[in-house]
C-alpha cells in the first residue's frame, strides 16, 4: 500500500527512556527474538467483536494478544443548550482502566491524555454533519495493558461508532511501531515499549489512504522514519481489511 499524508497533525514529545527500564543486551542483535515470540513486522493475531455491550447504541471488543478493551457508543443524543444552535455534532471520548488492567495497581494513569488522542484520532474520520444539535459520547475502558493499548483502543472505538450506526468517512485503524537500537518492531508489547529509544502510531482511515493522527517520541532518523510509517501503514490497511470482515459477519448473523 502506498501511503500518504495530507494535512496530518504530528505530535512529537520527549523520548521517555529516561524512565525505562533497562534493555537487554540482545536486543539490538540480529538473533534477538520478541518477548513474545514474533518476527520484527509481524502484528499480534486480533480478535474482534461488535455487539459486547447490550445497554449501548453500539459497542466493540477489541483482543490484541494481552491487550484487551472494550469500547461502547451512546448517542447521538440531544446536547446541551450551548450546542443547540450548532450544525455540527459533538464527539466525547472518555478512556479509563479497570483496576486490574496492570500488574501495578495505579500504574496506568494517561487516561486523560489518551482520552485527548481518541477524540483527535476519531474526529476527522466522523462526519458531524450528520447529526446536527446531538452529542456522541464513546466510553473505552481497557480491560488488561498488554502494550500498545492506545492503537488497540482507537481501532476498537471506530468498530464501536459503526455498530452504533455513526457514519464516517471510512473506519479508522491504527498501529504502532517501538525502535529498539537499529530495529524496528512493529504492535510492541508492554516490555518492548518499556525499553525503547521512540514510538511511532499512525492511525489512519485505510479506503481514503489518509492519516487522521500520527505520534512521534523519541529521536528518529528519516530513512528510519520514513521505513516505520510505511510500515504502519501497510499494517493499518491489513488491519481495515479485518476490521470490515468483522462488520461483514455482524450484518450477515443471525439474529438469536
Amino acid at each position: 500500500m502506498a501511503g500518504k499524508i495530507s494535512n496530518t497533525p504530528a505530535t512529537y514529545t520527549p523520548s521517555p527512556t529516561s524512565q525505562n527500564k533497562k534493555r537487554p543486551s540482545t536486543v539490538t542483535g540480529s538473533d534477538w527474538v520478541r518477548p513474545d515470540g514474533r518476527g520484527l513486522h509481524q502484528c499480534r493475531p486480533a480478535f474482534l467483536r461488535t455487539g459486547a455491550v447490550n445497554s449501548a447504541s453500539g459497542s466493540a471488543y477489541a483482543e490484541f494478544g494481552n491487550t484487551k478493551v472494550i469500547v461502547s457508543v451512546f448517542g447521538p443524543r440531544e446536547s446541551k443548550k450551548a450546542m443547540m444552535y450548532s450544525d455540527i455534532g459533538r464527539l466525547n471520548c472518555n478512556v479509563s482502566y479497570t483496576s486490574f488492567a496492570t500488574p501495578i495497581r495505579g500504574q496506568a494513569s494517561e487516561g486523560k491524555d489518551l482520552s485527548s488522542m481518541l477524540h483527535k484520532a476519531l474526529e476527522g474520520a466522523i462526519i458531524l454533519e450528520s447529526f446536527p444539535k446531538t452529542t456522541v459520547d464513546v466510553f473505552a475502558l481497557v480491560l488488561e495493558s498488554g502494550g500498545s493499548d492506545l492503537p488497540v483502543v482507537i481501532s476498537c472505538a471506530s468498530l464501536a461508532l459503526s455498530d452504533a450506526g455513526i457514519r464516517l468517512y471510512d473506519i479508522v485503524a491504527s498501529v504502532s511501531m517501538s525502535c529498539l537500537g537499529k530495529n524496528l518492531v512493529i504492535d510492541p508489547v508492554s516490555e518492548e515499549e518499556s525499553y525503547q529509544d521512540g514510538s511511532l502510531m499512525i492511525t489512519c482511515m485505510p479506503s481514503r489512504n489518509e492519516v487522521t493522527q500520527m505520534t512521534v517520541t523519541g529521536e528518529w532518523s528519516t530513512p528510519k522514519i520514513h521505513e516505520a510509517m510505511q510500515l504502519c501503514l501497510d499494517a493499518c490497511w491489513k488491519l481495515g481489511k479485518i476490521m470490515r470482515s468483522c462488520l461483514k459477519e455482524a450484518v450477515s448473523a443471525p439474529e438469536e
